[in-house]
């Protein structure tokens, strides 16, 4: 027999012991350092503690969104399905992912542009505070970016801007940390679907023990 933890959250509860015990900077906020603790979780790449970069007080601003139950606007389902729908339903907050409807694909069509650019122009026109999450498509922080300068970002409380890849990404990441944006992002190539939801479900840990308190 091999002698293993079957318990899921004595496995948890550990896990997050040994990457306490072996991150380089335990000296961080709270919060600051749940979303860090959570995103090395998820990875088990400490060099996260190096390339996961916090603008403007940013953590604190998405934590006051989701209490005040604002949308998060994802670029992949795959987002959308790994935020705790628990947390959120509990927040009110609203998910949307808007890159596979059809006035996506028509817009793309129609303007020459990529369908994530298409879905941030339809978030846009939504109603309500905004949160945008970014794990994927480095033409979404561009056209954030562009509807920033053209100052079209009024409802939109902050950008976790993480998207993973060659082409673009580290590109999009070095321009968005480059606006006054607040904004979550990794430098380089890494990042990725998985690091934007365990960045999301940190703050919405947190916020749910705000309305609890």
């Amino acid at each position: 027999m091999y002698d293993f933890i079957s318990n899921p959250r004595e496995i948890e509860q550990k896990s997050f012991k040994i990457i306490h015990s072996t991150m380089k900077n335990t000296n961080l906020p709270p919060l600051k350092l749940s979303i860090m603790q959570r995103v090395i979780h998820t990875t088990t790449d400490f060099i996260y503690e190096d390339i996961l970069l916090f603008k403007d007080n940013v953590e604190n601003i998405l934590l006051d969104s989701f209490l005040n139950g604002c949308t998060i606007i994802t670029d992949t389902q795959m987002i959308k399905a790994g935020i705790s729908k628990k947390l959120t339903e509990k927040l009110g907050i609203k998910i949307e992912c808007l890159v596979g409807t059809e006035e996506a694909y028509e817009i793309s069509k129609r303007e020459g542009i990529t369908r994530s650019m298409a879905a941030v122009d339809l978030a846009l026109e939504m109603q309500g505070d905004k949160v945008f999450a970014v794990g994927n498509a480095p033409t979404a922080l561009f056209r954030i970016i562009d509807k920033y300068k053209n100052d079209q970002l009024n409802t939109v409380k902050g950008v976790i801007g993480v998207p993973v890849g060659f082409v673009g990404a580290a590109e999009s990441k070095d321009a968005l940390w480059e606006q006054h944006i607040p904004s979550i992002i990794t430098k380089g190539r890494k990042g990725g679907s998985t690091i934007t939801v365990a960045i999301i479900n940190a703050i919405l840990r947190e916020a749910v023990k705000h309305i609890g308190e």
